[in-house]
């Protein structure tokens, strides 16, 4: 026996106001109520309506959020929002949000601290686990090359 429509949208509702969902999230979350297609995209429609699905917001906060706290790179994020069946429009204008300087300060920030992590390392191996490191965190291949050339050639 299926739970009453409006049951489930009270509870999709919470869940939503709760923090920031995709709506890749609440079309899994509204599948486990076995709902026909039709009745999934009325409860979506009013959660759009109502402003508690909002995928610009959504996309905004996610990467402000996996930037900052995460210290991720743009790759990541972009790659995340993909996976998320976000539109490419959302991506671009989360992405365009995190500030350049904050960028290149939070890198510059996260680069040091990886140097210092492994100064007990080989120059060789230090390179290779800070370049690892920071590209499985997504941050640009020219950039983590250009910092470690930059920072290592006064050891070459």
């Amino acid at each position: 026996m299926k739970k009453s429509i409006e049951n489930i949208y009270k509870k999709i509702s919470l869940y939503c106001s709760y923090q920031e969902r995709s709506h890749k999230e609440v079309i899994l979350k509204l599948s486990k109520n076995n709902l026909t297609k039709n009745e999934t995209d009325k409860i979506i429609t009013k959660l759009i309506t109502e402003n508690f699905l909002n995928e610009t917001r959504y996309a905004i906060g996610y990467a402000r959020g996996k930037f900052r706290i995460k210290k991720w790179g743009r790759i990541k994020i972009i790659n995340k929002l993909k996976q998320q069946n976000i539109s490419p429009w959302n991506i671009n204008k989360a992405i365009s949000e995190i500030d350049s300087d904050e960028y290149s300060e939070a890198f510059d920030l996260l680069f040091e601290k990886l140097n210092l992590r492994y100064k007990h390392l080989k120059n060789s191996y230090r390179k290779k686990k800070i370049f690892s490191v920071l590209y499985s965190k997504g941050w640009e291949y020219e950039l983590i090359i250009n910092s470690i050339n930059n920072k290592f050639k006064k050891y070459n």
